[in-house]
């Protein structure tokens, strides 16, 4: 991994910020997202055969990083190209591919992810929506029966990828397996979620009630089990850290404009290290949250799956540390203007949040590198 990053990366950010000026603030999702897709941005990680760009997460990271730093970030970039596409890329058949990857890499077709539960939470292994097959004589195929939550994007989605489990015939055991569930599968009901935090993207709750699926809407082996569920796992790291240093950028960026304009006693407020200090803390904050990003994104583009683990978790981490730090300093810097409509930074404040919380805890991630990276004993 080169710390600088290439030619072809610094054109491509370029590019990026470029579309992002032009939407900005207040953008329409369905445009920029029909824009981004024509030129090859969403599916900039996916194989070249079935119309993507060829390139991985480090290309798709920067996409969404830019688009954030310009005001418009697209949060289902999260989900569909990087878990979604992902999973499908590595792990489906054929038939899989050629139906969803060309539709997933110009946006014309979109899909959500669904792993939380009610009573999982951040815990992958108490996940209870599980998935039978069908007896022969009624057809085959799989039933699914459970529960999803804070699921995002289900409305506007065309399936969803829905983490389940499976009985071990030998052992009894249960497994997990994804499955790909159309969003007009009878017995798939979804109720929206009443947030505080307004977004673009929409947060649901999903009953799956006898939903019958035929026997390829199983992604993949069914014998994978985690090894499936954390190749999309961290990508969705990944990318949830460059939406975060977006959005961080996007903040700093609001706030060191108005620190060299707006004059108080004859000089600008971004003279006084009380402004000026705050703001190159945060900027560095970001600058070292993105070097890990890139590290963690490296590391899983070249096939090392247990060190893109490790390095994933860390970047989602300090990437939402240094989004909500940047955030903050970004209203005080404002003062009462951080308040206001019309700067848009105070919905940042609860947004900002988002990266500390989704889509997994930070305390969850402390436990990850507390066990896995320091091997000290869990508690749990």
């Amino acid at each position: 991994m080169s710390i600088v990053e290439s030619r072809e990366s610094r054109d491509l950010r370029a590019a990026v910020a470029a579309l992002g000026r032009r939407h900005g603030p207040g953008f329409d999702r369905d445009t920029l997202w029909s824009e981004a897709g024509k030129l090859g941005y969403l599916g900039v990680n996916l194989p070249e055969e079935y119309g993507g760009g060829g390139g991985g997460l480090a290309e798709l990271s920067i996409v969404l990083e830019e688009l954030g730093a310009a005001g418009c970030p697209l949060l289902l970039m999260v989900v569909s190209p990087a878990i979604c596409g992902t999973v499908i890329a590595r792990f489906g058949t054929e038939e899989q591919k050629r139906a969803w990857l060309p539709g997933l890499a110009d946006g014309s077709r979109t899909m959500a992810f669904g792993i939380t539960e009610p009573d999982a939470g951040s815990n992958s292994h108490r996940i209870t929506t599980t998935a039978r097959k069908a007896a022969d004589e009624d057809g085959g195929g799989w039933i699914l029966n459970g529960r999803k939550v804070f699921v995002s994007g289900v409305d506007i989605t065309d399936a969803t990828l829905i983490v389940g489990r499976t009985e071990d015939a030998r052992t009894g055991s249960l497994k997990p397996c994804l499955f790909i569930v159309p969003r007009d599968a009878q017995g798939f009901h979804r109720s929206q979620i009443d947030m505080e935090l307004q977004a673009v993207e929409k947060q649901f709750e999903l009953v799956l009630d006898d939903v019958r699926l035929p026997a390829d809407a199983l992604v993949g082996d069914e014998d994978a089990g985690l090894l499936q569920l954390f190749a999309g796992l961290n990508p969705e790291r990944v990318m949830t850290a460059a939406f975060a240093l977006g959005m961080g950028r996007y903040a700093l960026d609001q706030a060191v404009d108005y620190a060299k304009t707006r004059q108080v006693w004859q000089q600008p407020i971004g003279a006084h290290q009380a402004i000026a200090h705050p703001l190159a803390q945060a900027h560095i904050e970001i600058e070292l949250a993105r070097l890990m990003m890139r590290k963690a994104a490296h590391l899983y583009d070249a096939g090392d799956d247990a060190g893109a683990g490790e390095a994933a978790n860390i970047a989602k981490y300090a990437a939402g540390e240094a989004c909500v730090h940047a955030v903050d300093q970004a209203v005080h810097t404002l003062g009462g203007n951080g308040l206001t409509r019309e700067y848009g930074l105070a919905s940042l404040i609860a947004a900002s949040r988002v990266a500390r919380i989704a889509p997994v805890s930070r305390e969850m991630i402390l436990n990850y590198v507390s066990h896995q990276s320091l091997g000290l004993p869990k508690s749990y």
